[in-house]
């Protein structure tokens, strides 16, 4: 999967990051419609930061992964691409 460093705005309630709701990829700009799911790995030790992860659709139908580095506060991004499937 290949990523690319984003600029995300995002919602900040109690903590900060809280939810993606738009991002820059590439100079286009993305408006998150939806999170279909999230999850975080690591934050065990220090050499293992925490990354929140965000699956997110766009306003165009598009669905992306967004990672939060919380280390180093940065965001990335990769689309997902669903398999095409054959019908009769």
């Amino acid at each position: 999967m290949d990523w690319a460093l984003v600029q995300v705005e995002a919602y900040s309630g109690y903590r900060a990051g809280e939810r993606p709701l738009r991002f820059v990829l590439a100079g286009e700009r993305h408006e998150v419609t939806g999170i279909v799911d999230r999850w975080y790995e690591g934050g065990k030790s220090p050499k293992d930061p925490k990354l929140d992860y965000y699956k997110v659709r766009t306003a165009s139908g598009d669905d992306y992964l967004l990672r939060y580095n919380t280390l180093f506060d940065t965001w990335s991004a990769s689309r997902v691409h669903h398999p095409v499937t054959m019908t009769d």
